[in-house]
């Protein structure tokens, strides 16, 4: 699906989960779109150039024709509204919901393993430091929710891949990637979803 209506602004370092998340929903969608960089640590998102985009100042933030909109999940949500075809949520109603529900907790939860294992350890480089006891209370809490939620007998939370898949398996690199324990289980999935294409090309776009 060609539109290039379509401008994506990601973080300057390509280390956002969230950067990642939209742009994953982008091509599985085959929606052609430019992009632009964010130096976020140089605070080019308080710039009047960036809040005139996106009035609450984040990456991703996404632009069609004069509309704008910010934050992974609502890009997701509004590219399957407008796109029905090639769905990255579950066709069925309460599976959908499910999804959507797994996205919010990732991003409102877990945040002391968050703290301690950013995703540089995926993107860039591993950390040394081991993790507080309150990081690996985080990662048991994960690891028994991600057991909860993934069947036995697939590598997919709903039997395919959808965008919520992407998103949890980045969480749980977090750790396979930085060498620290995590189920065999849920390292295998968590390899496997990283290998998807689209999730591949954003890792060689790092620069």
């Amino acid at each position: 699906m060609a539109n290039a209506d379509f401008l994506l602004y990601v973080d300057a370092q390509f280390i956002s989960p969230y950067a990642l998340s939209a742009f994953v929903a982008l091509h599985e969608k085959g929606i052609a779109f430019d992009m632009q960089t964010v130096n976020l640590a140089a605070a080019e998102h308080r710039a009047p150039s960036f809040t005139a985009v996106s009035p609450i100042q984040r990456v991703p933030t996404l632009v069609q024709q004069g509309f704008s909109l910010a934050e992974s999940s609502a890009i997701a949500e509004y590219l399957e509204d407008l796109f029905p075809d090639d769905p990255i949520y579950p066709r069925d109603l309460r599976d959908r919901a499910q999804a959507r529900q797994i996205q919010a907790w990732l991003r409102s939860d877990l945040m002391a393993l968050r703290a301690e294992r950013p995703t540089e350890v995926v993107f860039l480089q591993p950390i040394e430091t081991p993790l507080s006891d309150q990081a690996k209370a985080a990662a048991e809490k994960l690891f028994a929710i991600a057991d909860t939620l993934l069947p036995h007998d697939s590598l997919a939370l709903f039997g395919e891949w959808c965008i919520a898949d992407t998103d949890l398996a980045l969480m749980l690199n977090r750790l396979v990637f930085n060498g620290d324990p995590v189920p065999e289980r849920l390292a295998d999935y968590a390899r496997h979803q990283w290998q998807r294409p689209s999730v591949q090309t954003w890792v060689n776009r790092q620069c």
